[in-house]
């Protein structure tokens, strides 16, 4: 077993363990492996590992890997974009990925609405809610929730499936549980409202365990799959 699927049988089993211990499914949890600044060669092993759904935050990077496993067999693959997204972007987006997790206006919802190909799927959106109110994060507050979600859920080319957050770190289980807990609160509620609803973006490698706990449906997993970053290039 190579490093990066022992690495992901290691995850796979912290997430089967922190769901069994709040009662839950573990296949009620999608692992996003987040392969930003990885190279193809890495996302192969992962692949070869059994994963399926992987997490760009850069565009170009994104759709290069995007296009690169297209020429091969891997067409059952889900690729999401987690990073910010700029306008001038957001085409590329459009064109190319299956999910987008950081709507947090509806510019940005229209655009990309307007530029998804009529010969692909709906492009799955979640909304981006800036939980811990931090000025150098985007999302929006929870207070706006209710009105981008009408509006993201009226375009025909978008699906709503659900919200996305990034918390500020927090060193304390009960603290990070609190803020997930406000989430999945929010979550539940939208989920009561729109039949597409279905998934909380939430919890990384040092806070998934309350994530989950508080009921998060998919983690975004990177450093943890593939080591350490290597941000030079």
């Amino acid at each position: 077993m190579n490093d990066i699927a022992h690495n992901l049988a290691q995850v796979r089993d912290k997430i089967s363990a922190a769901a069994t211990r709040c009662g839950r499914a573990s296949e009620e949890i999608t692992l996003l492996a987040v392969s930003k600044t990885k190279p193809a060669s890495a996302i192969a092993e992962a692949i070869a590992a059994g994963q399926r759904a992987f997490g760009e935050n850069y565009v170009q990077e994104g759709v290069d890997k995007i296009l690169h496993f297209r020429e091969t067999e891997n067409t059952d693959l889900e690729w999401h974009f987690i990073g910010p997204l700029q306008s001038n972007k957001s085409r590329l987006v459009a064109e190319h990925f299956d999910w987008c997790h950081t709507i947090d206006r509806l510019k940005i919802a229209t655009r990309l609405n307007e530029q998804r190909p009529a010969t692909m799927p709906a492009l799955n959106v979640l909304i981006q809610i800036n939980i811990s109110d931090e000025n150098s994060k985007s999302g929006i507050a929870l207070d706006e929730l209710d009105a981008l979600a009408a509006e993201v859920a009226a375009l025909p080319q978008l699906t709503l499936r659900g919200l996305m957050a990034i918390p500020a770190p927090e060193s304390s289980y009960e603290r990070q549980f609190a803020v997930a807990r406000q989430m999945a609160v929010a979550f539940e509620a939208l989920k009561a409202r729109y039949q597409t609803v279905d998934t909380l973006s939430l919890g990384m490698s040092d806070d998934m365990d309350a994530a989950i706990a508080a009921g998060s449906t998919m983690v975004r997993i990177g450093t943890a799959i593939f080591g350490a970053r290597d941000y030079s290039k």
